[in-house]
């Protein structure tokens, strides 16, 4: 079930088996992210699993995520598509807002440590669940 951001809070405590964020941390500060892991950590049950999917490395750029996405779209046969997008972004206001404000990225350990700092075990997947193999996967579970 999808439920709203406002509602997620409202949710009982241990209630949930699995919380899948994907492509969403590179998107909010280090503070947000904190409060998210207390929320979530709260929210799952003993031997439910946080995945924190599509984690942006510090050493991974721009044209490596358009390369990879130019790959998939070509192997999933909507290349002309993905570059229509690519093109709309580069002359949309994203392009300057995502200059401006950047993306959170964050090396291995790093989000491990932070991660485990909020009551979590955590573990690097060795595959993306994303597309794009240069982002990074983790599986927490609450300690």
């Amino acid at each position: 079930e999808v439920i709203a951001p406002e509602a997620v809070e409202a949710l009982e405590t241990a209630s949930l088996d699995l919380i899948v964020a994907n492509s969403l941390i590179q998107y909010i500060t280090r503070a947000e992210l904190i409060a998210l892991l207390q929320l979530w950590r709260r929210l799952l049950k003993s031997d439910g699993r946080l995945i924190l999917a599509d984690v942006i490395p510090t050493h991974v750029s721009a044209v490596t995520d358009v390369t990879a996405l130019l790959g998939f779209a070509a192997r999933g046969g909507f290349l002309f598509a993905a570059a229509k997008g690519l093109v709309a972004t580069f002359f949309s206001p994203y392009r300057k807002l995502r200059a401006t404000l950047g993306l959170s990225r964050y090396d291995a350990a790093e989000i491990e440590a932070l991660v485990a700092e909020q009551g979590f075990t955590v573990s690097r997947s060795s595959d993306n669940f994303g597309h794009n193999p240069a982002r990074m996967t983790f599986i927490a579970r609450p300690r």
